[in-house]
C-alpha cells in the first residue's frame, strides 16, 4: 500500500485517541471514575477505498485491510459491501469504533499512566475529596507531580487544621516536606489551598506566587527601613550618644511609621556610599532606598509633614521611581535630578540597559522634560549619570540652595 492513498492506518486511528489523552479528557474520564459515558463508543474518521481502488488496486486494500484488522483487539471494524462487476461481493471497512475506555488507553499504550493516576484519584479520594475535581482538570500536571502529590496533599490537611498559621513556612513541621518544596510547588498549591480551605482562611487580596505566604496566613519577612539623623543634637535612642553625630539605624517598617522624630528635612537617596556620606544638616535625616520597594514608607505618616528630598540616578528609572514615590508624597521634591546635573557631569556618563518608556503623570515639568529627552535618546543613546558619580561639591551646593 502507497502511502499516496492517504487511506486511515492503524497509526492514524491511534493518533486520533492520543488526541483525546493530550486534551485531557480521557485522564478527566479516568479520574472521574466514569466508563466514558458520552464518549464511547467512539467512532473513530476512517478514509477508505473505494470501488475503484478495488478494482484497480485489489491488493493494496488487502493489504489495507489485513493492516487495520492486525489492531482491530481496540476497536470495532464494521465492513460495508462493494458489489463489482468484475469482483462480485467484497466487504471493506467502512467505520471503526473504540467502545470503551480501557481499549482507548490500551491501543495508544496508556496503561501505566492511567493506573498512576488511577491510583492518584484513589489517594485524593480517600484524603481530601473536595480536590478530585482540580483532579479531573488538570490530571495531566497531576501525573507529572505523581512523586509529590502526597506530600501536597499533607500541606493542604495541615493548613486546613492550621489556618493562617502565623508562622514563618521554614517553622512548618511536616514528614519530607521543606521550605524550598513549598516555594517550588506554590502554584499547584494555591489552586489546591483555594478550593480546600474556607474562605475566611484565604486573603483574596494577595495573588500569585509572590503572593503565596500572605494569602495563606504565614508570616512575611519583615520590611525594614535603613536611615541616618544628620543631626548630632538629636538622639532618637537616648541611651545611646550619637558618635560623631552618626546615628545609622534600622527599624521595622511598621516602627519607622511610629517615629515622628523632631527633624524638618528627610533626604531619600539609593545608593549606600551616598547615604553614609551625607553631610551633617541640622535638624534632618537620609534614607537609604530600595528602588521600587520605596512603598514602604506609605505608612509614616509623619513625612507628610516634612520636606522630603529624592536623590537618584538621572536615568529613566530614577524618575520612574520619583513617580512613585509621588503616589504616597505629592510633595516630594527631587535633588541633583536635573539638566545641569547631568551636562556638568557628561564625562561620567553610562548606558543604561533597559529604558522606562511609559508615561510618569507626577513629575514636574522641568522632570518630564528630561525624562523625555532620556527615553527618546535625545541627549544620546541611552544615557545614564548614576547619582554615586557627582562630585560631593555638588551635592554641597544643591543643599546650599535649600537654605540649610
Amino acid at each position: 500500500m502507497t502511502k499516496l492513498t492517504n487511506w486511515t492506518t492503524p497509526l492514524d486511528l491511534r493518533n486520533q485517541v492520543r488526541r483525546l489523552w493530550d486534551r485531557g479528557v480521557l485522564p478527566a474520564a479516568l479520574v472521574s471514575r466514569e466508563t466514558g459515558e458520552g464518549l464511547f463508543p467512539l467512532k473513530l474518521s476512517l478514509k477508505a477505498p473505494g470501488s475503484r481502488d478495488l478494482a484497480e488496486r485489489y491488493d493494496e486494500v488487502r493489504n489495507w485491510i489485513a493492516l487495520l484488522d492486525q489492531e482491530a483487539r481496540h476497536y470495532r471494524v464494521l465492513r460495508r459491501e462493494i458489489n463489482h462487476r468484475i469482483l462480485g461481493v467484497n466487504t471493506i471497512p467502512a467505520q471503526v469504533w473504540v467502545d470503551t475506555l480501557e481499549q482507548a488507553l490500551a491501543l495508544i499504550q496508556k496503561g501505566r499512566d492511567a493506573r498512576l493516576l488511577s491510583e492518584l484519584a484513589a489517594l485524593t479520594l480517600e484524603r481530601r475529596p473536595e480536590l478530585l475535581p482540580w483532579l479531573a482538570r488538570r490530571p495531566l500536571r497531576a501525573l507529572e507531580l505523581t512523586g509529590q502529590w502526597h506530600l501536597l496533599l499533607d500541606i493542604v490537611s495541615w493548613l486546613r487544621e492550621h489556618p493562617r498559621p502565623d508562622i514563618y513556612l521554614r517553622q512548618v513541621d511536616i514528614p519530607g516536606v521543606h521550605t524550598k518544596f513549598i516555594e517550588t510547588h506554590r502554584g499547584v498549591l494555591a489552586e489546591l489551598l483555594d478550593m480546600s480551605l474556607p474562605a475566611e482562611a484565604v486573603d483574596s487580596s494577595a495573588c500569585g506566587v509572590n503572593g503565596f505566604v500572605q494569602r495563606y496566613g504565614f508570616r512575611t519577612k519583615t520590611l525594614s527601613v535603613r536611615f541616618r539623623v544628620l543631626d548630632p543634637n538629636v538622639a532618637l535612642l537616648p541611651s545611646v550618644p550619637p558618635r560623631k553625630g552618626d546615628q545609622d539605624l534600622t527599624l521595622a517598617h511598621e516602627d519607622f511609621a511610629c517615629l515622628d522624630p523632631p527633624l524638618q528635612r528627610i533626604f531619600i537617596t539609593e545608593n549606600e556610599i551616598n547615604f553614609l556620606a551625607f553631610p551633617p544638616i541640622p535638624r534632618s535625616m537620609v534614607v537609604f532606598g530600595s528602588g521600587y520597594g520605596l512603598d514602604r514608607l506609605a505608612e509614616a505618616v509623619w513625612l507628610h509633614q516634612r520636606e522630603v528630598h529624592y536623590w537618584g540616578d538621572i536615568d529613566t528609572h530614577g524618575f520612574a521611581i520619583l513617580d512613585q514615590l509621588r503616589c504616597c508624597f505629592p510633595h516630594v521634591v527631587s535633588l541633583l535630578m536635573d539638566n545641569e546635573t547631568l551636562l556638568a557631569h557628561k564625562e561620567f556618563w553610562s548606558i543604561e540597559p533597559r529604558q522606562e518608556t511609559r508615561v510618569l503623570p507626577r513629575l514636574t515639568a522641568s522632570e518630564r522634560m528630561l525624562y523625555d529627552d532620556l527615553r527618546w535618546n535625545r541627549v544620546g543613546e541611552q544615557v545614564r549619570l548614576e547619582q554615586e558619580l557627582i562630585g560631593f561639591d555638588w551635592i554641597r551646593k544643591a543643599i546650599a540652595t535649600l537654605g540649610v
